[in-house]
Protein backbone atom coordinates (compact mmCIF):
# COMPACT_ATOMS: atom_id res chain seq x y z
CA UNK A 1 0.00 0.00 0.00
CA UNK A 2 2.82 2.40 0.86
CA UNK A 3 4.43 1.49 -2.46
CA UNK A 4 1.32 2.68 -4.28
CA UNK A 5 1.38 5.98 -2.37
CA UNK A 6 4.95 6.78 -3.39
CA UNK A 7 4.40 5.60 -6.97
CA UNK A 8 1.38 7.86 -7.43
CA UNK A 9 3.22 10.73 -5.73
CA UNK A 10 6.04 10.45 -8.28
CA UNK A 11 3.42 10.65 -11.04
CA UNK A 12 1.96 13.84 -9.55
CA UNK A 13 5.42 15.42 -9.31
CA UNK A 14 6.14 14.48 -12.93
CA UNK A 15 2.90 16.00 -14.19
CA UNK A 16 3.54 19.16 -12.18
CA UNK A 17 6.87 19.55 -14.03
CA UNK A 18 5.09 18.83 -17.31
CA UNK A 19 2.60 21.64 -16.66
CA UNK A 20 5.47 23.99 -15.72
CA UNK A 21 7.12 23.34 -19.09
CA UNK A 22 3.85 23.75 -21.01
CA UNK A 23 3.13 27.01 -19.15
CA UNK A 24 6.50 28.42 -20.16
CA UNK A 25 5.83 27.47 -23.79
CA UNK A 26 2.46 29.26 -23.75
CA UNK A 27 3.93 32.31 -21.99
CA UNK A 28 6.42 32.70 -24.86
CA UNK A 29 4.03 32.13 -27.75
CA UNK A 30 4.80 35.66 -29.04
CA UNK A 31 8.52 35.73 -28.18
CA UNK A 32 10.72 36.23 -31.23
CA UNK A 33 12.43 32.98 -32.31
CA UNK A 34 11.46 31.20 -29.06
CA UNK A 35 11.89 27.42 -29.19
CA UNK A 36 9.44 25.28 -27.28
CA UNK A 37 10.46 22.65 -24.75
CA UNK A 38 9.26 19.10 -24.15
CA UNK A 39 9.40 17.11 -20.91
CA UNK A 40 10.95 13.66 -21.18
CA UNK A 41 10.20 11.00 -18.54
CA UNK A 42 11.25 7.44 -17.83
CA UNK A 43 9.99 4.75 -15.49
CA UNK A 44 11.81 4.08 -12.23
CA UNK A 45 13.19 0.79 -10.94
CA UNK A 46 11.02 -2.29 -10.58
CA UNK A 47 10.52 -4.60 -7.62
CA UNK A 48 10.90 -8.10 -9.05
CA UNK A 49 8.90 -10.76 -7.24
CA UNK A 50 9.32 -13.37 -9.97
CA UNK A 51 11.60 -13.39 -12.99
CA UNK A 52 10.12 -13.93 -16.46
CA UNK A 53 10.91 -17.43 -17.69
CA UNK A 54 11.32 -18.91 -14.20
CA UNK A 55 10.93 -22.67 -13.90
CA UNK A 56 8.14 -24.02 -11.69
CA UNK A 57 8.38 -27.04 -9.39
CA UNK A 58 6.60 -29.05 -12.08
CA UNK A 59 9.35 -28.20 -14.57
CA UNK A 60 7.32 -25.82 -16.72
CA UNK A 61 8.49 -22.37 -17.68
CA UNK A 62 6.49 -19.30 -16.69
CA UNK A 63 5.84 -17.05 -19.70
CA UNK A 64 5.71 -13.89 -17.58
CA UNK A 65 7.16 -12.61 -14.36
CA UNK A 66 5.94 -10.35 -11.57
CA UNK A 67 7.57 -6.92 -11.65
CA UNK A 68 5.98 -3.95 -9.92
CA UNK A 69 7.01 -0.48 -11.07
CA UNK A 70 7.98 2.23 -8.61
CA UNK A 71 6.80 5.26 -10.56
CA UNK A 72 8.33 7.79 -12.94
CA UNK A 73 10.95 10.52 -12.98
CA UNK A 74 11.91 13.35 -15.33
CA UNK A 75 14.94 12.64 -17.52
CA UNK A 76 15.21 15.98 -19.25
CA UNK A 77 13.54 19.00 -20.77
CA UNK A 78 14.41 19.08 -24.46
CA UNK A 79 14.50 22.20 -26.61
CA UNK A 80 12.87 21.59 -30.00
CA UNK A 81 14.55 23.70 -32.68
CA UNK A 82 11.94 23.25 -35.37
CA UNK A 83 11.39 26.22 -37.65
CA UNK A 84 8.94 28.89 -36.52
CA UNK A 85 6.65 30.88 -38.79
CA UNK A 86 7.83 34.14 -40.37
CA UNK A 87 6.48 37.61 -39.77
CA UNK A 88 7.18 40.22 -42.43
CA UNK A 89 8.29 43.53 -40.90
CA UNK A 90 10.02 45.25 -43.85
CA UNK A 91 12.63 46.52 -41.37
CA UNK A 92 16.13 46.46 -42.89
CA UNK A 93 17.74 44.99 -39.77
CA UNK A 94 15.10 42.37 -39.00
CA UNK A 95 16.65 39.06 -40.05
CA UNK A 96 15.16 35.57 -40.00
CA UNK A 97 17.22 32.39 -40.33
CA UNK A 98 15.73 29.90 -42.80
CA UNK A 99 17.11 26.56 -41.68
CA UNK A 100 19.93 25.70 -39.30
CA UNK A 101 22.07 28.31 -37.61
CA UNK A 102 22.46 30.96 -34.94
CA UNK A 103 23.71 34.52 -34.82
CA UNK A 104 26.61 35.18 -32.46
CA UNK A 105 26.61 38.17 -30.08
CA UNK A 106 28.77 39.25 -27.15
CA UNK A 107 26.92 39.60 -23.84
CA UNK A 108 28.89 40.59 -20.72
CA UNK A 109 32.17 39.75 -22.50
CA UNK A 110 30.89 36.25 -23.33
CA UNK A 111 30.20 34.90 -26.81
CA UNK A 112 26.63 33.56 -26.90
CA UNK A 113 24.18 32.63 -29.62
CA UNK A 114 20.64 33.54 -30.63
CA UNK A 115 18.01 32.82 -33.27
CA UNK A 116 16.34 36.19 -32.73
CA UNK A 117 17.27 38.57 -35.54
CA UNK A 118 15.58 41.75 -34.29
CA UNK A 119 18.74 43.86 -34.59
CA UNK A 120 19.19 47.59 -33.99
CA UNK A 121 21.98 50.15 -34.36
CA UNK A 122 23.59 51.56 -31.22
CA UNK A 123 24.96 55.10 -30.74
CA UNK A 124 28.32 54.10 -32.26
CA UNK A 125 26.80 52.54 -35.35
CA UNK A 126 27.28 48.90 -34.34
CA UNK A 127 24.60 46.35 -35.13
CA UNK A 128 23.29 44.89 -31.85
CA UNK A 129 20.28 43.14 -30.35
CA UNK A 130 17.66 44.96 -28.22
CA UNK A 131 19.81 44.40 -25.09
CA UNK A 132 22.80 46.15 -26.69
CA UNK A 133 24.80 42.96 -27.31
CA UNK A 134 26.84 43.47 -30.48
CA UNK A 135 26.56 41.11 -33.43
CA UNK A 136 29.72 39.12 -34.18
CA UNK A 137 31.77 39.64 -36.28
CA UNK A 138 31.10 43.29 -35.52
CA UNK A 139 29.26 45.26 -38.18
CA UNK A 140 29.12 49.06 -38.29
CA UNK A 141 26.63 51.09 -40.27
CA UNK A 142 27.81 54.60 -41.30
CA UNK A 143 25.78 57.51 -39.96
CA UNK A 144 24.79 58.76 -43.43
CA UNK A 145 23.40 55.37 -44.51
CA UNK A 146 20.10 55.61 -46.35
CA UNK A 147 19.32 51.90 -46.70
CA UNK A 148 20.79 48.51 -45.91
CA UNK A 149 20.62 45.46 -48.15
CA UNK A 150 21.31 41.93 -46.90
CA UNK A 151 21.04 38.98 -49.27
CA UNK A 152 20.39 35.34 -48.42
CA UNK A 153 24.12 34.58 -48.14
CA UNK A 154 24.65 37.25 -45.48
CA UNK A 155 26.27 39.86 -47.75
CA UNK A 156 25.47 43.26 -46.19
CA UNK A 157 25.72 46.49 -48.16
CA UNK A 158 24.98 49.92 -46.66
CA UNK A 159 24.05 52.56 -49.24
CA UNK A 160 24.77 56.27 -48.81
CA UNK A 161 22.78 59.32 -50.00
CA UNK A 162 23.98 58.96 -53.62
CA UNK A 163 23.17 55.25 -53.69
CA UNK A 164 26.86 54.48 -53.33
CA UNK A 165 28.21 51.66 -51.19
CA UNK A 166 29.10 53.21 -47.84
CA UNK A 167 30.04 49.93 -46.12
CA UNK A 168 30.01 46.18 -46.72
CA UNK A 169 30.20 43.14 -44.44
CA UNK A 170 29.63 39.40 -44.49
CA UNK A 171 27.32 38.01 -41.80
CA UNK A 172 28.10 34.57 -40.42
CA UNK A 173 25.90 31.87 -38.94
CA UNK A 174 26.92 29.21 -36.43
CA UNK A 175 25.74 25.64 -36.05
CA UNK A 176 26.16 22.99 -33.34
CA UNK A 177 26.41 19.19 -33.52
CA UNK A 178 23.62 18.98 -30.90
CA UNK A 179 21.61 22.19 -30.64
CA UNK A 180 19.32 20.58 -28.03
CA UNK A 181 22.30 20.50 -25.67
CA UNK A 182 22.64 24.30 -25.56
CA UNK A 183 22.20 26.06 -22.21
CA UNK A 184 19.22 28.44 -22.25
CA UNK A 185 20.24 31.72 -20.62
CA UNK A 186 16.98 33.57 -21.16
CA UNK A 187 16.74 36.79 -23.22
CA UNK A 188 16.74 34.61 -26.39
CA UNK A 189 20.38 33.65 -25.73
CA UNK A 190 22.09 30.26 -25.66
CA UNK A 191 25.47 29.21 -24.28
CA UNK A 192 27.46 26.23 -25.66
CA UNK A 193 27.98 23.23 -23.39
CA UNK A 194 29.87 19.96 -23.64
CA UNK A 195 26.61 18.35 -24.74
CA UNK A 196 26.04 20.81 -27.59
CA UNK A 197 29.61 20.71 -28.90
CA UNK A 198 31.63 23.66 -30.15
CA UNK A 199 30.10 26.25 -32.47
CA UNK A 200 30.92 25.80 -36.15
CA UNK A 201 31.16 29.00 -38.19
CA UNK A 202 29.54 28.88 -41.60
CA UNK A 203 28.43 30.98 -44.52
CA UNK A 204 24.64 31.21 -44.93
CA UNK A 205 23.46 28.82 -47.62
CA UNK A 206 26.66 26.75 -47.70
CA UNK A 207 27.16 23.18 -46.40
CA UNK A 208 23.70 22.87 -44.87
CA UNK A 209 23.77 26.22 -43.04
CA UNK A 210 20.50 28.16 -43.23
CA UNK A 211 19.99 31.30 -45.28
CA UNK A 212 19.05 34.80 -44.12
CA UNK A 213 15.77 36.53 -44.97
CA UNK A 214 15.88 40.33 -44.62
CA UNK A 215 12.77 42.13 -43.46
CA UNK A 216 11.38 39.11 -41.60
CA UNK A 217 11.40 37.82 -38.03
CA UNK A 218 11.12 34.20 -37.00
CA UNK A 219 8.22 33.70 -34.63
CA UNK A 220 7.89 31.22 -31.78
CA UNK A 221 7.45 27.58 -32.84
CA UNK A 222 4.86 27.01 -30.09
CA UNK A 223 1.57 25.54 -31.32
CA UNK A 224 -1.09 26.78 -28.91
CA UNK A 225 -3.56 23.98 -29.70
CA UNK A 226 -0.93 21.27 -29.09
CA UNK A 227 0.09 22.87 -25.81
CA UNK A 228 -3.50 23.15 -24.61
CA UNK A 229 -4.14 19.48 -25.43
CA UNK A 230 -0.93 18.58 -23.61
CA UNK A 231 -2.04 20.61 -20.60
CA UNK A 232 -5.41 18.79 -20.48
CA UNK A 233 -3.65 15.41 -20.64
CA UNK A 234 -1.22 16.45 -17.90
CA UNK A 235 -4.10 17.72 -15.73
CA UNK A 236 -6.03 14.45 -16.10
CA UNK A 237 -2.92 12.40 -15.36
CA UNK A 238 -2.29 14.51 -12.24
CA UNK A 239 -5.89 14.00 -11.18
CA UNK A 240 -5.68 10.22 -11.77
CA UNK A 241 -2.54 9.96 -9.64
CA UNK A 242 -4.21 11.94 -6.87
CA UNK A 243 -7.13 9.47 -7.00
CA UNK A 244 -4.65 6.60 -6.66
CA UNK A 245 -3.24 8.22 -3.51
CA UNK A 246 -6.76 8.65 -2.10
CA UNK A 247 -7.57 5.02 -2.86
CA UNK A 248 -4.38 3.75 -1.21
CA UNK A 249 -5.11 5.94 1.81
CA UNK A 250 -8.64 4.53 2.12
CA UNK A 251 -7.29 0.98 1.90
CA UNK A 252 -4.76 1.73 4.64
CA UNK A 253 -7.54 3.20 6.76
CA UNK A 254 -9.63 0.06 6.32
CA UNK A 255 -6.65 -2.10 7.33
CA UNK A 256 -6.06 0.02 10.43
CA UNK A 257 -9.73 -0.34 11.44
CA UNK A 258 -9.84 -4.14 11.25
CA UNK A 259 -9.16 -4.62 14.99
CA UNK A 260 -11.93 -2.22 16.04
Amino acid sequence: MLRGLWTAASGMAAQQLNVDVISNNLANVNTTAFKKSRSDFQDLMYQTLRLPGATTAAGTQLPTGIQIGMGTKPMGVTKLFSQGDYNQTSNDLDLAIEGKGFFKVVSNDEEVYTRAGDFKIDSEGYVCNPAGDRLQPEVTIPQDTVSVSIDSTGRLVAFGPDNTEAATADLKLYTFPNAAGLYSMGRNLYRPTEASGEALEGTPGVDGVGTIAQGYLEMSNVNVVEEMVGMIIAQRAYESNSKAIQTADQMLQMANNIKR
